[in-house]
C-alpha cells in the first residue's frame, strides 16, 4: 500500500539506502517460490527496520513473525556483537528457506527460530527484550501486547506493521472484519497506554514506533 503519490514514492525509494546483495536474493527466491510474498518488509521498510536496529544496538529482539527471514535479517544488522533475536513464526514449512539465508548472513548463531503458537512461545521468554517487531496475525496484535509489555526493557521499542491495513481503520467497518476491528482498538492502545509514547509512520502499510517509558 503506497499512500504518497508514486513519483513522490519512487524519489524516496531512489535516494535511500539500497538493500544489501542476500536481501535482494531472499527477496526474489520469496517470490518465486513462497505463497503471498506481498508479506515481505520490502526493500525501503526493510532499511528503516534496519536503522532503527542500529540506533537502537539492541541485545534483545522478539520478531513475531518469522515469513522467509528477510525483516529477522534486517534487524540482525544492529544487534550487538553479543545480542540475538528470538523470531517466532507456526509455518515450519518456511524453515528450510529461512535457514539458507541466516546461514548465508553471518548471523545464523544470533538468531533463534521457534516454531509454533506465540501465544504459547512468549511466556517462556525469559529475558528482558529492547526491540520487540509485530508482524503476524492482526487478530491477536493486542494479545500479544499483553504478553510482551511486563519483558520489555525501559526505553524498549514496540514495532508494530501493517497497522494502516490498506487504509481500511479509515473506512467504514464491516462486522465480520476482526483484522480490521482489533487493528483499531489496538492502535488506540498503542496512544492511550500511558506506559508508552508512540508514534504511527504512514510507512507502506503503516508502522507504529511505540517507545517504553
Amino acid at each position: 500500500m503506497h499512500f504518497l503519490p508514486e513519483k513522490i514514492d519512487d524519489y524516496v525509494v531512489e535516494h535511500s539506502q539500497q538493500e544489501p546483495q542476500i536481501l535482494q536474493e531472499l527477496s526474489k527466491e520469496t517470490w518465486q517460490k513462497v505463497l503471498n510474498p506481498r508479506m515481505l518488509s520490502g526493500a525501503y521498510q526493510g532499511r528503516i527496520l534496519a536503522m532503527i536496529s542500529k540506533l537502537i544496538q539492541p541485545k534483545v529482539i522478539l520478531e513475531i513473525g518469522t515469513y522467509t527471514g528477510y525483516s529477522a535479517l534486517c534487524f540482525a544488522e544492529g544487534l550487538t556483537s553479543v545480542g540475538k533475536i528470538i523470531t517466532i513464526d507456526k509455518n515450519e514449512e518456511l524453515e528450510t528457506l529461512q535457514n539458507k539465508y541466516f546461514e548465508k548472513s553471518g548471523f545464523r548463531d544470533q538468531i533463534e527460530q521457534k516454531v509454533g503458537n506465540a501465544l504459547d512461545i512468549i511466556p517462556t521468554i525469559n529475558e528482558q527484550i529492547d526491540l520487540v517487531f509485530m508482524d503476524a496475525d492482526k487478530s491477536n496484535y493486542i494479545n500479544y501486547f499483553h504478553l510482551i509489555i511486563d519483558k520489555m526493557k525501559p526505553g524498549g521499542i514496540i514495532l508494530s506493521d501493517n497497522v494502516l491495513w490498506s487504509g481500511k481503520i479509515v473506512e467504514e467497518l464491516n462486522p465480520k472484519d476482526i483484522d480490521t476491528k482489533v487493528l483499531l482498538e489496538y492502535n488506540k492502545l498503542l496512544n492511550t497506554d500511558n506506559r508508552l509514547e508512540t508514534v504511527l509512520l504512514p510507512i507502506r502499510d503503516g508502522l507504529t514506533i511505540s517507545r517504553v517509558k
